[in-house]
């Protein structure tokens, strides 16, 4: 069977993280290094609303130097987006339109890193492209800060998030510790949504028992205010202050997110509930039910592009699933989303590549397993601490300014001309 060849487009999409820049860049060196495969080498403006308008750029033509420091820059540099396609068996248009462009470009292969919204969206175009007897090759990268991708033993940008707000957690723990006579009790949200992968995180900066966060809220275990509240006045008897780390998708017996009691959630574009206000909700009981004053800490986006203090372990893993699926396309692998699979724990920990149908990682979640949860609810186990701390290992490796500060990559972005001849409005 001849190798197909064509023209590459990578995308990125979904919320940016520290590593998802090392993951295209993984892409994009290993395309470019196989000329005879990829007659070219482009990026989607802002994930696949860039194809749909025909907005690319020719990475080829990029500065090579600013090509790899993509690996030590956060955001994602190609744009990303937050565009929902409709069902395919309901509207084919966006897929069809998809398709217009990339056989105006003779685009063959096309890289999606994003989290299981990006992965339906490559399997629907495959699957679109193989009705039409269009030939080309989809392959989904891995990216969510959330880890809760199913059918991979963990994400490119968890082991960053989690290193971030462990650490972030840490300090402001001896800052209650410090203040506890004034603010007693601090309360810091996590990103994360149904998924308590971040906050569970944040239990590896307790060393001992004093150490920050006495307790910790994970969506996957019920709220219950009687409990909570029971666990905070334990707490400041031990300790006389109390630091809780609250996942935002924590809900209560009734199934409605903890936040709720302060206004409901609107929507992003693919019907998630964009969430946030869990920590006002738990400080308002705190200092209703305990009686002491409470402070709310949120991070926000900072935590997921927080580069200065990544994982380095996770830019080397976002790289190479990255580059694995380029290395997967070329031997012909379509459909597919690459995988990182464990291959020891502890000091001997390391990762292997696996592929994974894309169809599969559309329609899975994965959730903080019972085993890696406290009995008590409000902790993390040693088997999730085993689990995790080799994902925040190492520092990565930050090109440094003459005025102190980070030097980041910024693309030129050289446009690629339309050859569809119309514009298409999203």
């Amino acid at each position: 069977m001849a190798r197909l060849k064509g023209k590459a487009v990578v995308a990125q999409s979904g919320g940016p993280t520290a590593v998802i820049n090392a993951s295209a860049c993984g892409v994009i060196q290993t395309a470019l290094k196989n000329s005879g495969v990829f007659t070219g080498v482009y990026g989607a403006l802002n994930g696949i609303v860039g194809v749909l308008t025909e907005e690319m750029f020719d990475l080829g033509k990029e500065d090579p130097r600013e090509i790899d420091r993509l690996k030590r820059s956060p955001s994602a540099a190609l744009g990303s987006c937050r565009h929902k396609l409709k069902s395919l068996d309901k509207d084919r248009t966006d897929y069809e339109r998809i398709l217009e462009v990339f056989q105006a470009h003779d685009i063959r292969y096309f890289f999606y890193i994003g989290g299981n919204d990006s992965m339906d969206t490559a399997a629907k175009l495959g699957r679109l492209a193989r009705e039409v007897d269009y030939e080309m090759i989809a392959v989904g990268v891995p990216k969510t800060i959330d880890n809760d991708l199913a059918y991979t033993d963990h994400c490119p940008g968890f082991g960053s998030v989690a290193k971030f707000n462990a650490t972030s957690v840490m300090e402001a723990g001896r800052d209650t510790e410090a203040l506890y006579t004034h603010d007693t009790c601090t309360v810091q949200e996590i990103m994360g949504r149904n998924a308590g992968w971040i906050t569970a995180a944040t239990g590896l900066a307790r060393r001992v028992p004093e150490d920050a966060p006495h307790i910790i809220l994970l969506p996957e275990v019920t709220f219950t205010l009687e409990k909570f509240v029971a666990d905070v006045r334990q707490c400041l008897k031990d300790f006389k202050r109390c630091f809780v780390a609250a996942g935002e998708g924590v809900k209560t017996a009734d199934g409605k997110y903890l936040g709720e009691a302060g206004g409901s959630f609107g929507k992003d574009s693919f019907g998630h509930a964009q969430l946030g206000g869990a920590a006002d909700t738990i400080r308002a009981i705190i200092e209703k039910e305990v009686g002491v004053k409470c402070r709310v800490n949120r991070a926000g986006t900072a935590q997921r592009n927080a580069m200065h203090f990544a994982s380095r372990t996770d830019v080397q893993e976002a790289y190479l699933v990255g580059a694995k699926a380029v290395e997967a396309a070329m031997k012909g692998v379509n459909g597919m989303m690459v995988t990182l699979e464990r291959t020891g724990s502890g000091d001997k920990y390391g990762v292997s590549t696996g592929l994974v149908e894309l169809e599969k990682v559309a329609n899975g979640e994965k959730f903080v397993p019972k085993e890696f949860i406290g009995a008590d609810g409000i902790s993390v186990t040693d088997a999730f601490r085993a689990y995790a701390a080799p994902l925040l290992r190492g520092e990565a490796e930050i090109e440094i300014g003459p005025d102190g500060l980070p030097i980041y990559a910024r693309l030129a972005k050289h446009r690629v001309a339309r050859k569809t001849g119309k514009e298409y409005r999203i």
